[in-house]
């Protein structure tokens, strides 16, 4: 089959790799309708985040069953799903609290370990370990809708971190949400807030076509500015108080800075930007004396998808457009490019 590559920072290619089996009787293997280009793919682009030449890329995709192994019990060829970006088994401890993401038999799409490569999502097709835990079915109607199917996509990740985001900053009804980065995460985190009930939802952002999207999602202000400038322009809005929830979906130094600025006394953080450049941005100091709660990580998606599910299949709230450039599996090159060029905000990928 093909899948996607990278050989080097600024390399990425598609090529020709070893078609997806059933290795163990719990695989199932799934023929890729959609995925996409994530943020936190970039790190691995512009060498930032070390990945092996040749080493398989993404973790974002939903398909269709193809095979299954003898103990897959809940699925079936034909059958469409999406995938979170983590496979877990769904019954370890972690997997009993929710905390997927730290399945001690689970993995990453792309990753290499005691089993070899495994696949990444932006390829043909991908064996998926512990089915029936990892893919939740969809329905097959959702086939014929390009748009749902889009918006569907995004419980892979991005709506799920978005959503992370907004319950480890605590934001419930009525409550006042400022959200740190217009990238795809901090948007989806503006629609996560809204169907949690937010009255208020301050998005912090530079660039008109995304902030556009963020009003559209639910955002109530909009602050383009960054620095002491930002918190300024947040605590002018908040009558000098800040914010009770703030979602950080940037992962620098200077982001996690104007979150603390902007994060009312006794509010949260949650923070679900991928860490990367300094680790000074926290003065716990501050955070002390204010009362300021720090919650987030590495989202367990999957144990979102069924409470996200049904408002994506009826429409209440659609992420697809946070998806703004589509491209087929030959223009996954130039969808790296496009969002490392910040072209694009993220591509959706049709094999």
């Amino acid at each position: 089959m093909r899948a996607t590559v990278i050989q080097a920072p600024h390399d990425i290619r598609v090529e020709e790799v070893p078609d997806p089996a059933v290795r163990q009787p719990g695989d199932a293997v799934v023929r890729v309708v959609r995925a996409c280009i994530c943020g936190s793919d970039l790190w691995a682009y512009r060498g930032e985040s070390a990945r092996k030449p040749g080493q398989r890329i993404g973790h974002e995709f939903l398909g269709v069953v193809e095979e299954t192994g003898a103990e897959v019990t809940g699925l079936r060829p034909g059958d469409l799903v999406v995938a979170p970006f983590v496979w877990s088994d769904g019954t370890c401890a972690y997997c009993a609290d929710g905390l997927t993401t730290s399945c001690v038999n689970g993995g990453f799409w792309g990753s290499i370990g005691d089993q070899g490569q495994s696949d990444g999502g932006q390829g043909e097709a991908v064996r998926v370990p512990y089915a029936d835990a990892t893919l939740v079915r969809l329905p097959a109607e959702a086939l014929s809708d390009d748009h749902l199917l889009t918006g569907l996509l995004a419980l892979s990740d991005v709506f799920g971190t978005g959503h992370h985001a907004a319950i480890g900053a605590g934001v419930r009804p009525g409550s006042t949400v400022a959200v740190v980065g217009d990238g795809a995460v901090g948007l989806c985190g503006v629609l996560a807030a809204r169907r949690l009930g937010a009255e208020r939802i301050i998005a912090l952002g530079r660039h008109r076509a995304r902030t556009d999207i963020a009003r559209t999602f639910g955002a109530t202000d909009v602050v383009a500015a960054r620095g002491e400038e930002a918190v300024a322009a947040v605590r002018e809005l908040t009558g000098g108080q800040g914010a009770h929830a703030v979602i950080e979906a940037v992962g620098t130094e200077q982001s996690m800075r104007t979150a603390v600025g902007i994060t009312r006394d006794g509010g949260a953080i949650g923070y679900v930007g991928v860490p990367h450049g300094s680790g000074t941005g926290l003065d716990l100091g501050d955070m002390f004396d204010r009362n300021i709660a720090l919650r987030g990580g590495v989202a367990p998606v999957r144990s979102y998808i069924e409470e996200l599910l049904p408002g994506v299949l009826d429409g209440s709230t659609d992420p697809a457009p946070v998806f703004d450039l589509a491209v087929g599996l030959d223009g996954v090159p130039d969808g790296y490019r496009a969002m490392d060029e910040r072209t694009a905000l993220k591509v959706l990928v049709k094999p």
